[in-house]
């Protein structure tokens, strides 16, 4: 399978089973388009009238030497590799620790319902947490590396609980040989110096939530009053930055139908000096207003080469930073499972209600469908687990001819189920927006190659 697109002033294609990437003239790219359907002497034939034949004839020789050499339609071979894959054992390395069933803020848009998550507020109990790390490390199998995210509603409105789970999680490594990698995601509002210094020195990365604009963040994140949250948490974000060098974080924003001009807040959380970036578009129903609709696609993609021509403009003026949403990884990246399968979530990863429920992943919490055991018992609905672990980009037939499957493993299931009623479809909307992010993130790549 081959994809091919033009974008910023580059022609690319795309072999998508190999992962090869070629930066293409335009004769050269107009051969590869017909390549599969005509033979040789039709494509000169066909494009005899805007190129010379001779460069015709040379172009299409460099074609089949990539084919020859496998870096241009090749087959996919990964098909049988998935289906092994899914018999493998299951592990759990990664936990989602709802620390905090409760929150300081009202943001319009949140699948949490202002951390209830359908159901009342709680704050984790210190027992709950160790016996949720108690859980992670009697199913990690032979994995030593495990990862929990302190998540909520707003974790630190539990922070000493935090504390004292990260000590315990500690403790833990040296006596069953394991290294926990602790997260941490805020809105920021109750962030202090010792939250400061406390993170700096046990979380490997901290979330920060801010939308971008004082305007567009303030409209959206309001606090419970209706006060804005921008010039609060603002301060407290730089500061943060800093403090870790730039380094281990992100300010993650979500963008929505009101800000369709997005790439603005990526521009203007760069210009107050962050780094690394991440603005990600709502996900909601098209009842609500803010929602994104097929019809705003043309106006997003058109932010998104906005952003990726300005990201080139800046990096050249040594003014870069990152877009989590342009890093791409094209000579390694996930191993091929990961790729095709995604998240792990129902499987490897899983979300501890602050009562010790399981659920597959954050935003299945509180669907009582997707209860999967609890932190006592463990997984007792193998049945969803095993659903989960079929989830993959062969068995989604959206998927099986899109050249994106491996680079966004076929989604979210969350978004599937939400709008589709199940965990093997796709979020159309989402799709053709990851689509336009990967065709960025290649040409920026591109762009750094001249």
């Amino acid at each position: 399978m081959v994809h091919q697109f033009r974008n910023n002033g580059y022609n690319i294609v795309l072999d998508v089973n190999s992962g090869a990437i070629h930066v293409v003239d335009d004769m050269t790219y107009e051969i590869i388009q017909d390549y599969e359907e005509l033979s040789k002497e039709e494509i000169i034939d066909k494009l005899c009238s805007s190129y010379d034949r001779n460069e015709l004839a040379d172009a299409y020789e460099e074609v089949e030497e990539l084919v020859r050499g496998g870096e241009l339609f090749t087959p996919d071979e990964y098909e049988d590799y998935m289906m092994d894959f899914k018999k493998r054992p299951t592990v759990v390395k990664a936990l989602c620790l709802h620390i905090a069933h409760d929150c300081n803020l009202a943001c319009r848009y949140c699948f949490a319902e202002e951390g209830e998550y359908h159901g009342r507020r709680e704050l984790m109990s210190f027992e709950v947490g160790k016996k949720a790390l108690d859980f992670l490390i009697e199913n990690s199998g032979h994995r030593r590396n495990l990862e929990v995210d302190f998540f909520g509603g707003e974790p630190l409105m539990n922070w000493q609980v935090v504390r004292d789970l990260v000590a315990y999680g500690r403790e833990q490594e040296k006596l069953h040989d394991k290294k926990f990698r602790f997260t941490l995601t805020t809105n920021g509002v109750l962030i202090n110096d010792d939250v400061i210094e406390f993170a700096n020195r046990e979380m490997g990365n901290v979330v920060l939530s801010i939308d971008g604009r004082k305007e567009v963040n303030d409209h959206m994140r309001p606090f419970r009053g209706g006060q804005g949250s921008y010039d609060r948490i603002v301060p407290k974000f730089q500061k943060f930055a800093e403090s870790r060098n730039q380094e281990r974080y992100y300010v993650r924003g979500t963008y929505t139908h009101y800000n369709l001009d997005f790439s603005e807040d990526v521009l203007h959380l760069a210009d107050l000096g962050f780094k690394q970036i991440s603005v990600e578009p709502v996900v909601a129903e098209d009842s609500e207003e803010y929602a994104l609709r097929e019809e705003d696609l043309p106006k997003l993609f058109s932010e998104y080469d906005r952003l990726a021509a300005e990201m080139v403009r800046r990096k050249k003026e040594g003014k870069d930073f990152n877009f989590f949403h342009f890093m791409i990884d094209l000579e390694g990246g996930p191993c091929v499972a990961k790729r095709l399968s995604g998240c792990g979530s129902g499987t490897e990863y899983l979300a501890v209600t602050p009562w010790g429920d399981l659920y597959p992943c954050h935003q299945f919490v509180g669907n009582e469908e997707f209860l999967m055991g609890n932190v006592w018992d463990g997984v007792t609905r193998t049945d969803l687990r095993d659903e989960f672990k079929g989830c993959n980009v062969y068995a989604k037939e959206k998927c099986r001819s899109c050249f994106a499957k491996f680079y966004c493993s076929g989604g979210c299931a969350a978004n599937s189920y939400h709008f589709h009623g199940h965990i093997n479809d796709a979020y159309d909307i989402g799709c053709e927006l990851q689509k336009k992010r990967i065709e960025c993130a290649i040409m920026i790549k591109a762009a750094a190659a001249e």
